[in-house]
C-alpha cells in the first residue's frame, strides 16, 4: 500500500517527489550567500505549539502578550480548525525578528524555517494508525543554496539544524491534525466550544496550564499527582498533555479516567448555567416591557 500523494498547488515551489531521510539533497545557506535573509522577506510559517513555547521563552513573555503581536489566525481546514501563522511586520510581509544580520531568535526559530528548504509532510497508509514523516523540496527562485557545492542526507541536515528536539514535541499535534482531516466528516462539525478548546490547549499555552492545574479540572479527572505536579511547572509536560487532551475531546478516546460523578456534575453546572442565562433573559424581556409601558403611558 502507498502513501496517499499530498495535494500540490499548480505552479508550487513544492516538488511533488517525496523524499527520504537517506535522500542527498544538494544545498547550503550561510551568511556570505548573496540571497541571505531573502526567504526571511516574504514569510508564509505555520506555528506548532511547541514553536510557540520556544518563542515565547525566548523573548519572556506569556501566550496573552505574544499571541496578538506575533501571529494571526487562519483555518486548517474548511470546518474552522484553527492554526496560527507568524505574522510578518506592520503592513509589509518581512519576519519581524528579521535583523540585518540575520534571525535575531535564531537559536529558538520555527520548525518550517529549520527545515527550509524542505516541507515536511505527515503521511498516513490506508488502514494504518500511526502516520510517516516524508519530505519534499521546496524550490523557489530567489534562493541559491540549491546551487552550493555541497551535499547532505536529509537524515544528516535535519540533525544539524535542530529539527529532533521539534519534531518529538510537535508530532502528537501533528497527529492530531491528520487524524481530524482523514475522519472528515465522519466526526462532524466541531462544537464551538471543542474548537475554543483546541485553541487553547494548542496554542494558549499560559491559559491552557491554569485550566488544568486548576481545583476544578483535578476534580473531574484521577491524574496521577506527580504529572500535576510536573504540568505545574513544566510547559513542555503541557503541551503533550494537551496532545492527549485534545484526542479525548475530539475523538472520544479515553486518555483519561473521570472521576465517579465527574459527568453528572458537569450536566448539574450546565443546567445551573442554562437556567441562570435563562432567568436573566426573561429579566431583560420583563423590565424592556415595562419601559416600554412606562414610556407609552
Amino acid at each position: 500500500m502507498s502513501a496517499a500523494k499530498p495535494e500540490i498547488p499548480l505552479q508550487s515551489p513544492v516538488s511533488p517527489e517525496m523524499l527520504t531521510e537517506d535522500t542527498k539533497i544538494k544545498f547550503r545557506c550561510y551568511k556570505g550567500i548573496s540571497c541571505f535573509n531573502a526567504c526571511c522577506k516574504n514569510i508564509d510559517v505555520q506555528l506548532t505549539p511547541y514553536d510557540i513555547y520556544r518563542l515565547k521563552t525566548r523573548l519572556g513573555i506569556t501566550t496573552d502578550d505574544f499571541l496578538p503581536k506575533y501571529t494571526y489566525p487562519f483555518e486548517m481546514d474548511g470546518q474552522g480548525l484553527p492554526g496560527v501563522k507568524l505574522a510578518p511586520v506592520e503592513g509589509g510581509t518581512a519576519c519581524q525578528f528579521l535583523t540585518e544580520q540575520g534571525c535575531s531568535v535564531y537559536e529558538d526559530r520555527p520548525t518550517s524555517c529549520r527545515y527550509y528548504p524542505l516541507g515536511l509532510l505527515s503521511l498516513r497508509k490506508k488502514d494504518s494508525a500511526t502516520d510517516e514523516q516524508a519530505y519534499a523540496m521546496v524550490v523557489e527562485d530567489h534562493c541559491k543554496g540549491h546551487f552550493e557545492d555541497r551535499e547532505i542526507t536529509i537524515r544528516d541536515y535535519r540533525k544539524e539544524q535542530g529539527c529532533d528536539e521539534y519534531d518529538k514535541y510537535s508530532r502528537g499535534w501533528r497527529q492530531l491534525i491528520l487524524k481530524k482531516k482523514s475522519a472528515g466528516p465522519t466526526i462532524g462539525k466541531l462544537s464551538d466550544m471543542s474548537l475554543q478548546l483546541f485553541f487553547m490547549a494548542s496554542y494558549h499555552i499560559d491559559q491552557f496550564q491554569k485550566f488544568v492545574t486548576s481545583e476544578q479540572f483535578q476534580s473531574n479527572y484521577n491524574l496521577d499527582p506527580e504529572l500535576v505536579e510536573k504540568l505545574k511547572t513544566d510547559q513542555v509536560e503541557v503541551i503533550e498533555f494537551g496532545h492527549k487532551f485534545l484526542k479525548q475531546i475530539l475523538f472520544g478516546e479515553k486518555m483519561f479516567e473521570e472521576k465517579e460523578g465527574a459527568q453528572e456534575a458537569r450536566a448539574k453546572r450546565m443546567k445551573e448555567k442554562s437556567e441562570m442565562i435563562r432567568k436573566a433573559a426573561q429579566h431583560s424581556v420583563e423590565d424592556f416591557a415595562k419601559k416600554q409601558d412606562g414610556d407609552q403611558a
